[in-house]
């Protein structure tokens, strides 16, 4: 059964706008691994929940063979429309809906990224027709023939903004974004991490500094890697998403010295890497250091793409549906 499931696995990191009301979260994870008849969705796991608090969020890690995805995430995906209220949701993370990000991403050798583009269309599509007045915009892969990133489609939705105008918005599918369900991103790409790291000051203008320094489009930026600068505990976090690099490490990454040790991974046979958390630690260490700010600690959400795929592995393979509960280790 691993064997035959591990070629072709794919995961969905599955953003909902919650994360203070935890069992309705756990109901939303609970959906993605239960079959019409209440029993356990065979080749279907959750691995993790992720809740921040501060920014009402939470990630759920559903992962699935490439035929099994699209049901478990569209069941998640109903149950979050029926029990989040985008009207009432209140947060300091920027975010448009109930369902906020249905990211879908290759884990198995015999699944490419245009295979996750094609789940991820047809998965948006059925969507609102199973919930109406839902809508949804693509990203990636998905975005065909454009293929623009994540960032790209956030800024022209307004996902950045603190109160977008979801009137002037134009949906990829379905109806202009209501405010109960509000406006959902599903794409494809390859794996994306997040790491996040926190500095000790409230000081919001400097984490947009050190945040505008550290992001891949700035000349002393690390590669793939996209910042927010948000309020978070008392204390500012630079809230990184780590997107994957196509090949070995770029030789102009900007690693310092930590060129040997960008972990990577496998799609249809090409080689993909991350910047690692102990470089964005580092550097987010140096560029608050100039303010006399010291870092507090470094959150990982989630797994790398090989850990994920090991876990889903041994979860699949024991039959284990409610994975989140057997964690031993916390995965933040």
């Amino acid at each position: 059964m691993t064997n035959t499931l591990g070629k072709r696995l794919v995961a969905c990191l599955l953003n909902v706008s919650e994360a203070r009301r935890k069992d309705l979260v756990s109901k939303v994870a609970q959906a993605a691994i239960t079959n019409s008849s209440g029993g356990w969705r065979v080749g279907t796991t959750v691995l993790n929940i992720f809740n921040d608090f501060d920014y009402n969020r939470s990630v759920i890690t559903i992962v699935a063979g490439l035929d099994h995805i699209r049901e478990a995430v569209l069941s998640a995906c109903e149950q979050a429309y029926d029990l989040i209220d985008m009207s009432a949701h209140s947060g300091v993370h920027p975010c448009m809906g109930a369902v906020d990000l249905v990211p879908l991403y290759p884990l198995g050798e015999e699944v490419g990224l245009e295979d996750c583009a094609r789940e991820a269309k047809a998965l948006a599509s059925e969507l609102i027709q199973r919930v109406s007045g839902t809508s949804a915009f693509f990203f990636g892969w998905a975005d065909t023939p454009q293929r623009r990133g994540l960032a790209q489609r956030r800024k022209e939705m307004g996902w950045f903004k603190k109160h977008p105008d979801m009137s002037v918005i134009q949906a990829d599918v379905g109806p202009a974004p209501q405010k109960r369900y509000g406006l959902t991103g599903v794409g494809a790409s390859p794996y994306v991490m997040n790491c996040n790291v926190t500095i000790g000051t409230q000081d919001l203008a400097l984490g947009r500094r050190v945040a505008a320094a550290l992001r891949e489009s700035s000349p002393s930026g690390i590669r793939g890697v996209q910042v927010l600068a948000l309020p978070h505990e008392g204390d500012v976090e630079i809230a990184c998403n780590v997107e994957a690099i196509r090949g070995a490490l770029p030789p102009s990454s900007g690693a310092r010295g930590g060129e040997s040790s960008w972990p990577s991974f496998n799609i249809g046979g090409e080689v993909y890497c991350h910047a690692p958390a102990s470089l964005i630690t580092a550097r987010v260490a140096e560029l608050a250091g100039r303010d006399g700010v010291a870092t507090k600690g470094t959150a990982l959400v989630g797994f790398t793409p090989v850990e994920c795929r090991g876990l889903a592995e041994r979860a699949l393979s024991l039959g284990i549906g409610e994975f989140w509960k057997e964690q031993r280790k916390v995965h933040m």
